[in-house]
């Protein structure tokens, strides 16, 4: 199972156990933007998932008539936020899913908080990870130890911990851990994660048909990988522009429209992109060639409406004109702006020194 596949089964199954009818999904500032990694708005809106909330939004308006999904990191902030939202609910019903394992006493601390006894479901959905692709997943985190310090920062050592647990609780592996013996940070990041898998021992009571590796390397054991140029598509994005969960910002490109100032780049939502992931740049500039030519001639396609029927066909393909149209003007302006830098600071030159 792939990392990204195993958040989507936590979602669907999610929507499925909240039933039948409108539904609002109400998330936290670390599990709204894995939602929208995983999913499009339109493909949830077809769950009849209606609106999405942040918990922390304190305007949001009551509406009894709706059933809430509410899925949350278990932080002691998030935990008091859910609280604060059982002992006055604005929604019919209530379905809490939580990212990671909950301490007992904050179950406890949630269910005293249900006086009104609105909470109809309680569970751990083990997707405390952002996937970035099917094999490839992230933290989310900028940094892990104070500027200079050889050590943890301790909020971020929990972070990694928390979602190393979660990961290998969706794919249900207990792996045999390798890791650097040179390196005190990745030692303290086993250690910490051993120490949680031995606590909740009976998590990982599952069927093990295979003994997989999980390798903990430190980046400082490879000081040269990062002074080399990437030169494909996604790397080349990731390096020379930067891929924040999914998106990436183009505000400071020169001339770009206002549309275009973040743009989306998934796998999962753009074909292209999928396509596209590990060609070198020389081959990115020739399918976007071939990118803009098939638009032009859908373009010149629609221009000729001549019959009712004509007009019919239009109107059906319209929404995949519309999308294929933003496909083509995201790609021309991320690969342009990427031929912008390479030029600009001589990358190939440099590459080929």
């Amino acid at each position: 199972m792939s990392v990204l596949t195993a958040i989507k089964l936590y979602i669907n199954k999610m929507i499925d156990n909240c039933g039948k009818g409108m539904k609002i999904f109400l998330l936290g500032k670390d599990t709204l933007p894995l939602v929208s990694i995983t999913y499009a708005q339109s493909e949830l809106l077809k769950k009849e998932v209606y609106l999405f909330e942040r918990i922390d939004n304190t305007a949001r308006e009551s509406m009894k008539h709706m059933r809430c999904m509410v899925f949350l990191r278990p932080t002691p902030d998030n935990v008091e936020l859910l609280c604060r939202e059982l002992r006055n609910p604005r929604y019919g019903h209530y379905h809490v899913f939580f990212s990671n394992i909950v301490p007992k006493p904050d179950i406890l601390k949630l269910a005293n908080a249900d006086e009104q006894e609105c909470v109809k479901e309680f569970q751990e959905f083990y997707a405390d990870y952002i996937p970035v692709l099917d094999t490839v997943f992230s933290v989310g985190l900028k940094k892990i130890s104070p500027p200079g310090s050889p050590s943890w920062d301790r909020a971020s050592l929990k972070h990694s911990v928390d979602s190393l647990i979660s990961l290998l609780l969706a794919l249900r592996k207990y792996p045999v851990v390798r890791y650097s013996g040179r390196s005190d940070l990745a030692k303290t990041l086993v250690n910490s994660t051993f120490d949680i898998m031995k606590e909740n021992s009976h998590l990982f009571e599952f069927r093990r048909t295979e003994t997989p590796l999980l390798l903990v390397l430190d980046r400082r054991d490879d000081p040269v990988t990062p002074l080399l140029n990437q030169w494909t598509y996604q790397a080349m994005v990731h390096e020379l522009l930067g891929i924040e969960k999914n998106r990436v910002d183009l505000s400071e490109v020169p001339g770009i429209s206002r549309e275009m100032r973040e743009v989306i780049m998934s796998p999962e939502q753009d074909a292209f992109f999928k396509d596209s992931l590990n060609c070198d740049f020389g081959e990115i500039g020739l399918k976007i060639k071939e990118l803009v030519e098939r638009f032009q001639k859908q373009q010149h396609s629609t221009a000729n409406i001549e019959s009712i029927s004509d007009m019919k066909k239009f109107v059906d393909n319209y929404p995949q004109f519309k999308k294929f149209s933003g496909t083509v003007s995201k790609h021309v302006a991320i690969v342009g702006e990427l031929s912008r830098i390479v030029q600009e600071h001589i990358l190939l030159e440099v590459s080929e020194n």
